[in-house]
């Protein structure tokens, strides 16, 4: 559906939503870690203070359907053994969530190491790369994550990058691609998440370059937040990549609309996982994280997208038509005060922008029910149990129809021709000759039902099936 049709019903303000089931709306549980807990900072909000809030949210009878997690303490320790990840994965599905995407703590103070550093420094970047895909692998085997990436960036600064912009690059790239290998052996992807803050990824024209080096598409792409990517456009710390003057007042909407559109066309073909976010047009720091992006609530006055129509920008390609590139999609808002995160009308707020991003941009795809459907036993604090919403088993019935529509043609011809010879089979089979005394009795039925006319005429009638069967 072409943009400018989509904002005609976005503005009609539609009090019915769409019948949409994709894609699905998560929230993103590391705005309880990020920017908080180092000396200065507010403290964190545990993993089930942020899962509760988020379960709590529910619009118009909606609510969400997944998270989104970090993976590092005191949310979930990057070495989860195998018992650990099952009962992570019960207690999420217990909430009746989904898991999409999982972030790797690749960063120095987190355990991992700049993936321009020291060759020491990159082998640590890898390594939590290999263990967030051990885990990520591991919830998709157990039934809890039926789609999502692990997110990576360079886990380094921009002014340390430009001190020899060339060879940090290529060292980025190296790094990269060990990380590549490893996230293949676990069936990964890896999505390299778009912020001003991140050395070689700073803005849109660095990022392409660093994707087009690597050139892994099937297991490298992109993660688009809505709140970074406008500083993209903005050229903060890249200011010979902007696509809007750094006095740009704001006063015509058309000129942030085709810069946008500039933006999408270049990364759109990368992009694999994706955020739904507001931005003032302001950069924001806190606690120990670098200045980025600043997140705003979905209806703040000062936001400068429209959430709803630019997010179009990123889920239709330049035919109009859905890319259907990711399963979900994610709210984040990092370094929001606690007040506000405790409060319920944050996260409805919140969940109505999802939902009002899914109405204009949302397709339905229908679970084929399975025979072996079971819902996952959760056990209880005091000891009772009861059964986790089996999202993961029905995605995965959806897969497998999806997959069967991506048949070459010459399979699909072979196949639909042996489904018609069943059916013929099937046919001759219920359609087999009545037995000699079931057809004397059936003969017997019509004759008691029809006025006898003569003799000679009912032994004619009589005569002829027996002649037509032998």
């Amino acid at each position: 559906m072409p943009i400018a049709v989509i904002d005609e019903l976005i503005e009609t303000n539609m009090s019915e939503h769409s019948h949409s089931n994709f894609p699905k709306l998560h929230n993103a549980m590391w705005p309880g870690l990020v920017g908080k807990g180092s000396p200065g900072a507010e403290p964190c909000l545990d993993l089930d203070t942020m899962l509760d809030l988020t379960a709590q949210a529910e619009v118009d009878g909606i609510k969400f359907d997944g998270v989104d997690l970090f993976l590092f303490d005191p949310h979930i320790s990057i070495n989860l053994n195998d018992d650990g990840i099952q009962r992570l994965a019960e207690k999420i599905q217990g909430k009746g969530f989904a898991i999409g995407s999982v972030v790797a703590p690749v960063w120095p103070p987190t355990g991992g190491g700049s993936a321009m550093g020291s060759d020491e420094d990159r082998k640590k970047f890898v390594e939590q790369v290999r263990k967030a895909c051990r885990i990520a692998s591991r919830l998709r085997e157990v039934g809890a994550r039926p789609y999502g990436v692990v997110r990576i960036d360079s886990a380094s600064g921009v002014e340390d990058w430009s001190k020899d912009a060339e060879a940090n690059q290529r060292k980025i790239v190296e790094t990269f691609t060990e990380a590549c290998k490893v996230a293949e052996s676990y069936g990964e992807r890896l999505a390299a998440e778009g912020e001003i803050c991140w050395g070689g990824m700073h803005s849109w024209k660095k990022m392409v370059d660093l994707l087009e080096r690597v050139n892994r598409p099937q297991t490298l792409g992109f993660q688009a937040d809505m709140a970074h990517t406008l500083l993209y456009v903005l050229g903060y710390n890249a200011p010979e990549d902007e696509l809007l003057p750094a006095d740009w007042d704001w006063s015509d909407p058309h000129r942030l609309n085709e810069a946008l559109k500039t933006l999408t066309q270049s990364l759109r073909r990368w992009t694999i996982d994706f955020h739904v976010a507001q931005n003032d047009a302001t950069v924001k720091g806190s606690g120990t994280h670098d200045k980025t992006g600043h997140h705003c609530l979905p209806n703040d006055p000062n936001g400068k997208l429209s959430i709803a129509h630019h997010a179009g920008y990123w889920l239709h390609g330049d035919d109009g038509r859905l890319t259907k590139a990711f399963d979900h999609i994610c709210w984040d808002g990092c370094m929001f005060p606690n007040a506000v995160m405790m409060k319920p009308e944050t996260w409805n707020d919140i969940l109505r922008a999802m939902i009002a991003v899914r109405d204009a941009h949302g397709w339905r795809e229908e679970a084929e029910e399975t025979a072996d459907v079971e819902s996952t036993l959760v056990i209880q604090s005091n000891g009772s149990t009861s059964k986790a919403k089996p999202v993961a088993r029905k995605v995965a019935a959806k897969r497998i129809k999806v997959k069967a529509k991506a048949k070459p043609k010459a399979a699909a011809r072979k196949a639909k021709a042996v489904r018609k010879s069943k059916a013929v089979k099937k046919q001759k089979k219920n359609s087999k000759p009545v037995k000699k005394g079931k057809m004397k009795k059936v003969r017997s039925k019509v004759a008691k039902s029809k006025p006898r006319k003569s003799a000679a005429k009912s032994k004619k009638a009589s005569r002829k099936p027996a002649k037509k069967k032998r």
